[in-house]
């Protein structure tokens, strides 16, 4: 196989390297391509086509419904790892022995306290204002308490950094919550896991006493292994383009936070519960659903069904239905909008119209399940996302300050007017 390829304009021929990943994915590298061309650039909206960098932390095989973070499958961590193992896995490349783990978990909680004053912050917004737009205000406002820059090149400031949101990150998110709830804030319990300790933070009501229940621990701690990375999604673009400007790690966290709260990226699984309750509302018959959904000229979404990404199948999908069955069975919840879920997801998987165009369930569909049976409302549906993809965000954001990438600058092709005079106003 040749390892060049050969582009030619107007009969002149350019040479341009092939790439090859250690998954034998192969990239054309044009960063010479402007100036081998004098100005050439390519278009490609979306950047559904283009790799704007190399990366060591995750692949993604959407073809053969593959996921795998550090070379591990998303199926066996899902069953043998928990989440800060996962999480230390995706920041620092390897899993971590049990005297790394401890060290880790212990240097998280010692790093969860949250400046009283970021309460008055918190004080500022409306009971009605969304979580979304609450966390990333906080996760940025958490610069100013911390002002001195990560000095990418200190082992020592950047392990700091990292223990340091992953502490105050499951608070601030916690807080949002209770705020929009009405409840008082709650700092957690330390002997708790982190998982749980965050589901106490949620949940636990001033009065009473918070229960565990493993079932439901396991579930989140599932969910958030299978959203903890997902390549060079929109968010996690706008992370590592956020800070390749040398932007703090903070700052680059909060624009990630932004770019998930988008009804395309992070919000699917609202999307989901969104459409189950229009479904409610309109007598709850699944079938003329489904049947709306195979019509091409109805406007009827099916959302949580297929992926942009997974043409066959999302391995995720896979992992967390059989956690979704668990839940609903341990809390046996009564409530119509599953009914409808669970009838959607048995119709979908015996016909043949969205068998053939392999149309399953995806993560958002069983994770908006999961989240409403757990009493989790649905406009923080996104903020749980974020609090799995923090892992993620913090391993590319790393990877690309220490590989030095350059400032991302995209290009663009301009068709706006050519150049005209200046009209004074009373010519206009």
């Amino acid at each position: 196989m040749s390892k060049n390829a050969t582009l030619e304009i107007n009969g002149e021929k350019y040479e341009f390297p092939i790439i090859e990943g250690t998954e034998k994915e192969l990239a054309i590298n044009i960063k010479a391509l402007r100036t081998a061309t004098g100005g050439i650039t390519t278009l490609d909206p979306g950047y559904k086509n283009t790799g704007s960098c190399e990366s060591a932390i995750t692949f993604l095989n959407g073809e053969e419904g593959i996921l795998r973070y550090r070379g591990y499958s998303i199926e066996e961590l899902a069953e043998k790892a928990d989440f800060l193992e996962v999480a230390y896995l995706l920041i620092f490349g390897e899993l971590p022995t049990t005297e790394e783990l401890n060290k880790f978990h212990n240097d998280i909680k010692d790093q969860s306290h949250v400046d009283e004053d970021i309460k008055k912050i918190l004080d500022g917004f409306p009971k009605s204002a969304h979580p979304m737009g609450v966390i990333s205000s906080l996760t940025s406002a958490l610069i100013a308490f911390n002002p001195s820059s990560v000095n990418v090149d200190s082992p020592e400031d950047m392990y700091l950094a990292i223990v340091r949101i992953l502490g105050k990150f499951p608070v601030l998110t916690a807080w949002a919550y209770r705020k929009r709830a009405g409840l008082a804030m709650d700092y957690g319990d330390d002997s708790l896991g982190y998982v749980d300790n965050f589901l106490k933070m949620m949940f636990k009501k001033p009065s009473g006493e918070y229960n565990s229940n493993p079932v439901i621990v396991n579930a989140l701690d599932k969910l958030l292994i299978l959203h903890a990375d997902h390549e060079q999604n929109c968010s996690t673009s706008t992370v590592r383009i956020v800070g390749s400007s040398h932007a703090g790690l903070f700052a680059s966290l909060s624009a990630g936070i932004s770019a998930l709260w988008g009804p395309l990226h992070g919000g699917a699984n609202q999307a989901v519960i969104e459409m189950l309750e229009a479904i409610k509302e309109d007598g709850g018959d699944t079938k003329k659903y489904m049947a709306k959904a195979k019509d091409k000229s109805d406007p009827f979404r099916l959302m949580g069904f297929g992926h942009r990404v997974y043409k066959n199948f999302d391995p995720r999908a896979k992992i967390i239905k059989v956690a979704a069955d668990e839940v609903l069975n341990d809390l046996g919840v009564e409530d119509p909008i599953l009914d409808i879920a669970k009838g959607l997801e048995k119709e979908a998987l015996e016909d043949p119209y969205f068998v053939d165009r392999k149309l399953y369930p995806n993560v958002d569909f069983y994770s908006g399940i999961i989240y409403r049976a757990m009493g989790i409302p649905v406009e923080m549906f996104t903020a749980m996302f974020a609090l799995g993809r923090l892992p993620g965000w913090i391993a590319q954001w790393r990877e690309m300050r220490l590989r030095k990438e350059p400032i991302g600058r995209p290009r663009q092709v301009y068709i706006g007017e050519n150049h005209r005079p200046f009209k004074d106003i009373d010519f206009r």
